[in-house]
């Protein structure tokens, strides 16, 4: 089929806009930042995600305060304030970041839906923050309660500079959503503070130092874009390119074993990793930098080729909360913290933003649907720490923070104010504009809104992803006699798709995917009509022979979920002798019952008996170990993001199919 004129696919336009976007969200361009893309406006109106924002708008973020208040985080708050008397609470020195996180989350909600209510529990946090902070600028109530005032003599443990990012982070978007300073004027004293005391040798600073856990490196590129202060962009550099020197012993657990510009792949604790290479790109996006921009590719690469698992998650070890070794991809000892599952899509939104390459938005769009949404119940009030792809039969749950349970909180409650702030801030990584025109990155029912040159461009989309594969999209705003580029994300995972622009009509032969992007170009007029088929058929992934953990099992996966069996799904025994036939047609099924509606893959398989081998469970290799396949049996999987909200039991994503 000829490629109709009327939508004929076009060239990305060239990098370097200097547009900071149309955005109220967690990025916002600096003037003459070399960015491919800048951040659009997006309102999700409907749908999936507008769900699952909502449970987060009406349950998870107003029991916020509560919960930090039966914690010990605001009380602390109030020692360092000398409001109240009592003892400092809590086990860690960052407790404080639980409140910012927090903040961060109920600033972005109220600059979508203001609310009487969040507003002044926000207003009211904000000032204990304020009078917690010293005259000099400096904050951090573990030191100041627990350690008599002392500062900056641990900072391989201690997240001072961590700390100090999430209050920076929570002040932008608090500014950003409300426009009141008192919050950001906390943030730039610390920062000022944070500048007169750090710095290389020879500079005049008292401490060449970086933190353990990097954090506040993007916070700083941030608070460069809201105050156009340069040397907080100048300060944030010189906390990246100090990292590898040995600063802090020159481990690969806090990033300190070689320099980031020559490293060659992730390691060592995976959310320290994926802040910093965030910040890292945040730098080549303001300054140009190439070699910074290269080793975020390079190392982005890496992960995902060799350290990242089928949902997006990411670490291989409980302990130190590690990447592990290339392919060292475990099943029921998969760490995938959720933080880490937030950290990915942070950096790699920013890589999307600095190249323009739709490749980090299908990596958001596998993590946002599996490795991160995961980490919250249904119901908005259990989280877990941890996402395992597998439980096995007869588990015994450690509980804590390494639990495979959902807990109602943490004693280090990192995640879940880090998943409250991600989805209050979800609208801002869906799409993006440049000179040339609109890209969609992400699929829900709403309405976009990109900047071509300082005149809008809009389209809203209907749609029933990811159940189903259509998505409808209408111009809404565009100029006049003025051809510009609508360009739409195809997944990765997506073998076929069918487009309809206007009257005709084409699928993939037709129109073919340039890294990863279907442009469409035309002079648009209001009330245009586009719609986008993604086949969503069902179909089984292997991994790459050298993941040890999963030869010879397969996963199911739908459109940008995965799926994984639960015990309470299928009755009749354990999960653990499950074998899939793959042979065996997948079928379809739309259950509106379960798990607040969900559509389930059914497969088929049979268990396999294994003879009791006595006290030995082993056996000569030459020959099989003694046992009986039984009938087949009907197997339901369901999406992975909604395992743990029924029974506790067993639950795996890879099924052996011999």
């Amino acid at each position: 089929m000829p490629r109709p004129r009327s939508a004929a696919l076009s060239s990305p336009a060239p990098a370097g806009s200097d547009q900071a976007g149309t955005s109220t969200g967690p990025v916002r361009l600096g003037p003459g930042a070399k960015a491919a893309l800048a951040p659009a406006a997006a309102e999700v109106r409907a749908g999936f995600w507008s769900t699952r924002r909502e449970v987060n708008a009406r349950i998870s973020l107003p029991q916020g305060p509560d919960l930090l208040e039966s914690a010990g985080n605001l009380h602390n708050l109030r020692l360092a304030a000398g409001a109240v008397e009592g003892e400092f609470r809590g086990a860690y020195p960052f407790v404080d970041t639980d409140v910012y996180k927090w903040l961060e989350a109920a600033s972005w909600q109220l600059a979508k839906e203001p609310s009487g209510g969040l507003e002044t529990e926000v207003e009211r946090i904000v000032s204990l923050v304020a009078d917690a902070q010293q005259p000099d600028g400096y904050l951090n109530t573990w030191f100041q309660l627990v350690k008599g005032g002392e500062r900056y003599k641990d900072l391989r443990w201690g997240h001072e500079l961590y700390c100090a990012g999430h209050l920076i982070q929570a002040a932008v978007a608090h500014h950003r959503a409300t426009g009141r300073p008192q919050l950001l004027d906390v943030a730039r004293k610390f920062a000022d503070h944070i500048d007169s005391v750090f710095g290389l040798p020879g500079s005049g600073k008292e401490i060449d130092g970086i933190d353990g856990h990097p954090e506040v490196e993007t916070a700083l590129v941030e608070l460069y874009r809201e105050t156009g202060k340069r040397r907080y962009l100048e300060l944030a550099g010189y906390f990246v390119d100090r990292f590898g020197h040995g600063l802090l012993g020159g481990e690969a657990y806090c990033q300190d074993r070689v320099p980031l510009r020559e490293a060659d792949t992730v390691e060592g604790h995976a959310v320290r990793q994926l802040y910093l290479l965030a910040a890292a790109a945040d730098l080549a996006t303001e300054t140009g930098d190439a070699e910074l921009r290269a080793a975020g590719e390079r190392l982005w690469r890496a992960m995902t080729t060799t350290k990242t698992h089928l949902t997006g998650g990411l670490g291989a070890h409980h302990d130190e909360e590690d990447f592990g070794d290339p392919y060292e991809l475990p099943n029921e000892r998969a760490y995938c913290e959720t933080c880490a599952a937030i950290a990915s899509v942070q950096w790699s939104w920013r890589m999307a933003l600095l190249t323009g390459e739709a490749r980090y938005s299908d990596l958001i769009e596998r993590t946002l649907y599996n490795g991160f949404l995961a980490g919250v119940s249904l119901d908005g009030e259990r989280w877990l720490y941890v996402n395992p792809l597998q439980v096995r039969d007869g588990h015994t749950d450690p509980g804590g923070d390494q639990s495979a349970r959902r807990t109602r909180w943490f004693r280090c409650a990192c995640c879940p104010p880090n998943v409250m702030r991600l989805l209050a801030s979800l609208e801002h990584y869906l799409a993006t504009s440049d000179t040339g025109g609109l890209q969609i990155h992400q699929y829900t029912t709403g309405h976009y809104t990109g900047d071509l040159d300082g005149t809008p461009v809009a389209v809203s989309v209907e749609t029933e992803y990811p159940w189903q594969g259509a998505i409808s999209l209408t111009v809404e705003e565009t100029p006049a006699d003025r051809p510009w580029t609508l360009s739409l994300r195809v997944p990765q995972w997506c073998a076929e798709y069918r487009v309809r622009c206007g009257d005709t009509e084409y699928d993939q032969h037709d129109a073919p995917v340039a890294d990863g992007w279907l442009r469409l170009e035309r002079a648009w007029a209001p009330g245009d009509r586009i719609v986008l088929e993604l086949a969503l058929a069902p179909r089984l992934t292997a991994a790459d022979p050298r993941v040890d953990a999963v030869r010879g099992c397969v996963a199911i996966e739908r459109g940008p979920l995965v799926y994984c069996l639960e015990q309470v799904d299928n009755p009749g025994g354990g999960l653990d002798d499950i074998v899939l036939n793959r042979t065996a047609p997948l079928a379809v099924r739309h259950r509106p019952d379960l798990l607040g509606g969900v559509t389930t893959v059914v497969a088929s398989g049979h268990r396999r008996r294994i003879a009791d081998a006595g006290w030995w469970p082993y056996a000569s290799a030459d020959s099989e170990a003694p046992g009986t396949d039984g009938p087949p049996i009907e197997l339901t999987a369901i999406p992975y993001y909604a395992w743990a909200n029924r029974q506790d039991g067993g639950m795996r994503v890879w099924l052996p199919t011999s």
